[in-house]
C-alpha cells in the first residue's frame, strides 16, 4: 500500500471561510474526507501548521520514508528559504501544489523556493490538484 503525505501551510486552515471566490467554499478536512475514501487503497494522511518550523519538521519525518508528499507551503513558498532546503534534503518526492493559479495575482507569487526542488507542481487547478498529484505520484 503506497503511503502518501499531504502537509498545508499557513491559512490552509481556513479553507471554506477565506476568500472563497479563491480557494473554494469546502474545508479541507472534508475535503480530505472524500480523498481517503476515493483511494481506499493508499495510506493518506495530513498535515497542517501556520508554523513554517512545524512545516519543515514534518518534512524531515515523512521524507525519509512513504511514497509521496504533496506539499501546499502556501505564503511560505514565495519567503521560505527554509522549507525549500527540506525540499532539497529529503528523498520522498515532493509534488509542488497551489489552489490558486500563483501567475494570475500579486507579482510576489510569482517565485517559489518549493519549485527547483520538486518533483513536479500543480497550480491553479483548485482542490481537484491535490488527487492529480495522488493520480501522479500513484503512477510514479
Amino acid at each position: 500500500m503506497k503511503q502518501i503525505t499531504i502537509i498545508n501551510g499557513p491559512n490552509l486552515n481556513l479553507l471554506g471561510k477565506r476568500e472563497p471566490e479563491i480557494y473554494g467554499g469546502m474545508t479541507f478536512e472534508d475535503y480530505f474526507q472524500k480523498l481517503t475514501a476515493k483511494y481506499q487503497n493508499l495510506e493518506l494522511t495530513y498535515f497542517q501548521s501556520n508554523i513554517e518550523g512545524e512545516l519543515i519538521d514534518k518534512l524531515h519525518e515523512v521524507g525519509f520514508k512513504g511514497d509521496g508528499i504533496i506539499l501546499n507551503a502556501a505564503a511560505y513558498t514565495h519567503t521560505s528559504v527554509g522549507i525549500g532546503d527540506a525540499v532539497k534534503a529529503i528523498e520522498t518526492p515532493v509534488i509542488e501544489v497551489h489552489i490558486s493559479n500563483v501567475y494570475a495575482r500579486e507579482e510576489f507569487r510569482h517565485h517559489s523556493y518549493v519549485s527547483p526542488n520538486a518533483s513536479g507542481i500543480i497550480i491553479g487547478m483548485g482542490l481537484k490538484g491535490y488527487e492529480l498529484a495522488i493520480d501522479s505520484l500513484i503512477d510514479a
